[in-house]
C-alpha cells in the first residue's frame, strides 16, 4: 500500500478498522460477564472469578512483548491470519469449560489470541494512512477500539440478562469467524527487512521487545488506564449503592456517542495543531469526569459524567497510540512501539481492578473516584515536565 495515497477512507483502512472493531468488541463483551460467569456457573469465590478475568490480560501482555518484536519476522500477513484463526479457536473453547482451571487455561490463550491479533491489525492499519494525516487517521481508526469499549459491555449485561453462557459465546464465535474469513481475504504486504534489520529484531535485548522512544507515553497510558479501571470494575456495583442501576446501561451509550462525534475534531486538532492540544484535555477530562462520578446522585449527572469520561479516556487512547507512532522513523520499529504502548494500556486496564480494589476494604466507592481522578493530573504534570525537557534539547 502507498502510503502517500492522501485517500484516507481506502478499502484497506476500512476494512482493517472493522476487523479491529470485532476483536475488541469480542474482548471487552466476555471482560464484563466472565466474572459473573465463573460464580454462577462454576461456583467460583470471588478472587478466583478475578483472577479468571485478570489472566487474560497476562496473555495478552505475554503475545503483545512476542508478537510486538517478532511480527515483522514472522510477516504482517501471517500473523494476521494465523492470530485471527487462533482467536476464534480460543473463542470456540469457551462452550467447555467444565471447572475453573480449565476457564484460566483458556482466559490465558484467548487473551494471547487478542493480544496477536490486536497487535497486528494496530501495525498493519498504519501501511493505510498517509503520513500527512497520521492523527486523523489513527482517531478514525481508534474509534473502532472505543466503541468497542463502550458496546462491548452494554451488550455483554445485555445478553447475560436475557440469555445465557453458551448463547453468548456462539454469539462471539460467529463474530470472530466473520473476521477470520476476511484476515484471509485482505491484502497485506510485508515489510522489506534488510539483513541488519533481520539481525537486530533476532536479539534478546530490551530494545528488540520495547521501543525506549515509546516508553514515556506507554507509561502515560499505564496510569490512565489504571485511572479508567475504576469504571469498568466498580460501576455496576456503584450504581446499585446511589440506586441508578436502571440508567447505568446508557453510561457507556453517551461514552460511544460523545467520542463518535469528537474524535475526527481531535484527529483533526493533533496533525494541525500538534499532540499538546489534545493530550492535555483528555487529561483534563478525564480527571473532571471522575470527579463528577464521585459525586453522582442522580441520572442526568451520571449519564453526564459518562460523556466527560469519554471525552478524556477515549481522546487519548487513539491519540497515545499516534503519539507512539511519531516516536519511530524505521517501518521495521512500528509493531514494537506500538506493543510497547499497548503494554502500558493493558497493564494499568488489567491491575487496576486490583489495586483500587485494595483500597475498596477501607474507602467508598466515591472516594475510589477521586483516587483514580488524581491519576490524569499526574500524567499531565509528567507530560509537562517531559514535553518542556525535548523542547529545551531541540533548541539547543
Amino acid at each position: 500500500m502507498n502510503n502517500t495515497n492522501e485517500k484516507l477512507f481506502n478499502k484497506g483502512f476500512i476494512a482493517i478498522t472493522f476487523i479491529n472493531f470485532i476483536v475488541y468488541l469480542v474482548y471487552y463483551l466476555l471482560m464484563v460477564i466472565i466474572a459473573v460467569i465463573a460464580q454462577s456457573n462454576l461456583h467460583a469465590s470471588l478472587g478466583q472469578a478475578g483472577l479468571a478475568s485478570g489472566i487474560y490480560i497476562i496473555g495478552t501482555l505475554l503475545a503483545r512483548l512476542l508478537i510486538g518484536k517478532k511480527l515483522e519476522l514472522i510477516g504482517r500477513k501471517a500473523t494476521l491470519r494465523y492470530g485471527a484463526l487462533f482467536y476464534l479457536l480460543t473463542t470456540i473453547a469457551y462452550l467447555y469449560v467444565p471447572v475453573i482451571p480449565v476457564l484460566y487455561l483458556v482466559r490465558f490463550l484467548n487473551g494471547f489470541g487478542y493480544g496477536a491479533l490486536s497487535t497486528a491489525t494496530n501495525t498493519i492499519v498504519t501501511a493505510y494512512i498517509p503520513k500527512a494525516r497520521h492523527g486523523e487517521g489513527i482517531n478514525y481508526y481508534g474509534l473502532s477500539t472505543s466503541l468497542a469499549a463502550a458496546i462491548g459491555p452494554f451488550l455483554g449485561l445485555i445478553l447475560l440478562n436475557t440469555t445465557d453462557f453458551h448463547f453468548i459465546v456462539a454469539f462471539s464465535i460467529v463474530l470472530v469467524l466473520i473476521i477470520t474469513i476476511m484476515c484471509y481475504l485482505f491484502p497485506v504486504k510485508n515489510v522489506k527487512l534488510s539483513e541488519e534489520h533481520i539481525k537486530a529484531l533476532n536479539k534478546s535485548s530490551f530494545d528488540s521487545f520495547i521501543e525506549k522512544k515509546a516508553l514515556f507515553i506507554a507509561f502515560m497510558a499505564f496510569l490512565m488506564g489504571l485511572s479508567y479501571s475504576s469504571v469498568l470494575a466498580f460501576l455496576s456495583s456503584y450504581v446499585k449503592v446511589i440506586d441508578l442501576v436502571q440508567v447505568s446501561s446508557l453510561f457507556f451509550v453517551v461514552y460511544a456517542l460523545v467520542i463518535t462525534f469528537t474524535r475526527p475534531l481531535s484527529g483533526k486538532i493533533f496533525d494541525n495543531l500538534g499532540e499538546k492540544f489534545v493530550m492535555y484535555p483528555s487529561y483534563l477530562f478525564l480527571s473532571a469526569g471522575l470527579i463528577l462520578l464521585s459525586m453522582t446522585t442522580s441520572s442526568w449527572l451520571l449519564l453526564i459524567s459518562g460523556g466527560v469520561i469519554g471525552l478524556g479516556y477515549g481522546t487519548f487512547m487513539s491519540n497515545g497510540q499516534a503519539v507512539s507512532l511519531k516516536t519511530v522513523k524505521d517501518e521495521h520499529r512500528i509493531s514494537v512501539a506500538l506493543s510497547t504502548y499497548f503494554i502500558g494500556l493493558d497493564l494499568g486496564l488489567g491491575i487496576g481492578p486490583y489495586v483500587l480494589g485494595e483500597l475498596r476494604t477501607f474507602l467508598s466507592f466515591q472516594n475510589i473516584y477521586l483516587v483514580a481522578s488524581i491519576l490524569p493530573i499526574i500524567c499531565m504534570v509528567l507530560y509537562k515536565i517531559y514535553t518542556s525537557k525535548k523542547a529545551v534539547k531541540a533548541a539547543l
